[in-house]
C-alpha cells in the first residue's frame, strides 16, 4: 500500500520550492527570475501555484518588490535547510561548497560593526563569484525579531537580546575609544579629563539627547559640551575629520576610522564599560551547511583569523 505521505508528496513540484527560496532571498519577482534564469512571467506563475499549494498569499507587493507573510517566514525555516539537504544528496555532497554555490547571505548589524567586518568579509569572498553579501541595519534590540521574520540570516551585535528559538556565539570583546583630528584639535595623549571636558563633543545616539558617556559623567557630577548629534558612528567619524571635536565610539570601529581618516584614537579619561559582540541566528538553520559556513567565516574574521581555504569552520 502506498504511504499517504508519498501520495501527497508526489503532487508537489519541487521546482516551486526553489522559486520560493529565491523569492525569500531576493524579495523581488524580477530579481528572483533573473537569479533562476527564468522569465518574469514564469516566476509569477510559479508564485501563483505556490499560493495555491500553501493556501496563503506568501508574498505581498511593496514599492520595492515583495515582502513575505508570516506563513512564508515560517515555511522558509523548513524549506531552506531542506533544499540544502536535497542538493547535498543529489550532488553527493554533505557540505556547502562556497566556490560553486550561488547564495545571498544577509547580515544584520550596526554601522560600527559593519565598518569592521564587511571589508574583511568582502576580501574573504572576493574569489567566490556566487556568494553575495547584504547588510541590514540592526541593533541588539532588533536582531531577534529580524531573525524571526526572516529578514536576516545572521545578527551581529553587542549582547543581543534573544529567545529560546535562537542560538548565539561570542565573537570578540570590545569597549570604547576617543577619536579626534590632531590637525584641528592638537591634544596630548592619553587624553586628560580636563581636555575631555573642555572641548566640544559629537554625540552618537538614537534619540539625539544623551548617550552612555553622559550617564557615566553624570554619576561623577560632570557634564560635557555636546555641539551636535548623529545616529551613526560612521557619520560621526566623518565629522570628526573636518571639525575640532571629540567623539567616543566603539573601539573595534575606532581603529578603522582612524586609519581611513588619519585620526588619533586614545582611551577615554573615565572608565567605560567593556562588552562582548556576539553572533545570533535562528535555531532552525543550525544544521544548514551553508549557514554553518557563514557562521564559521564571520567567527574567524571577527577574531582576525581568516581561514586560508575560505571554507570557514562551524561555530
Amino acid at each position: 500500500m502506498i504511504d499517504i505521505y508519498e501520495t501527497e508528496f508526489r503532487r508537489v513540484d519541487l521546482n516551486l520550492l526553489v522559486v520560493f527560496a529565491a523569492l525569500m532571498r531576493e524579495r523581488s519577482v524580477t530579481r528572483a527570475a533573473a537569479a533562476l534564469h527564468l522569465s518574469q512571467g514564469a516566476t509569477s506563475a510559479a508564485l501563483g501555484r505556490l499560493r495555491g499549494l500553501f493556501d496563503d498569499e506568501l508574498f505581498t507587493r511593496t514599492r520595492t518588490g515583495v515582502e513575505p507573510t508570516p506563513r512564508a517566514v515560517e515555511l522558509a525555516r523548513c524549506i531552506e535547510p531542506a533544499l540544502g539537504l536535497i542538493h547535498g544528496a543529489v550532488t553527493d555532497r554533505d557540505r556547502f561548497d562556497p566556490a560553486t554555490a550561488r547564495r545571498t547571505f544577509t547580515l544584520g548589524m550596526s554601522d560600527d560593526l559593519e565598518a569592521m567586518l564587511l571589508p574583511r568579509l568582502l576580501d574573504a569572498t572576493a574569489g567566490l563569484p556566487g556568494i553575495r553579501l547584504a547588510v541590514r541595519q540592526a541593533s541588539r534590540g532588533t536582531v531577534a525579531d529580524m531573525l524571526d521574520r526572516g529578514e536576516i540570516d545572521l545578527g551581529v551585535a553587542a549582547a543581543p537580546a534573544h529567545g529560546p528559538d535562537h542560538r548565539s556565539q561570542d565573537l570578540f570583546p570590545s569597549g570604547y575609544t576617543c577619536l579626534f583630528n590632531p590637525r584641528l584639535l592638537p591634544l596630548r595623549t592619553p587624553l586628560t579629563l580636563d581636555d575631555y571636558l573642555a572641548h566640544p563633543h559629537l554625540l552618537i545616539s538614537y534619540d539625539g539627547r544623551r548617550g552612555i558617556v553622559d550617564d557615566i559623567l553624570e554619576a561623577r557630577g560632570l557634564t560635557r559640551r555636546v555641539v551636535a548629534s548623529t545616529t551613526h558612528f560612521a557619520g560621526a567619524a566623518l565629522q570628526v575629520a573636518t571639525l575640532p571635536v571629540l567623539a567616543t565610539v566603539p573601539a573595534h570601529a575606532a581603529t578603522v576610522y582612524a586609519d581611513l581618516l588619519d585620526l588619533t584614537e586614545t582611551p577615554p579619561p573615565v572608565p567605560m564599560p567593556a562588552y562582548t559582540v556576539s553572533a545570533t541566528w535562528h535555531g532552525s538553520v543550525s544544521d544548514d551547511p551553508a549557514h554553518a559556513w557563514l557562521r564559521g567565516l564571520v567567527g574567524a574574521l571577527a577574531r582576525g583569523d581568516a581561514p586560508d581555504d575560505r571554507s570557514g569552520e562551524p561555530i
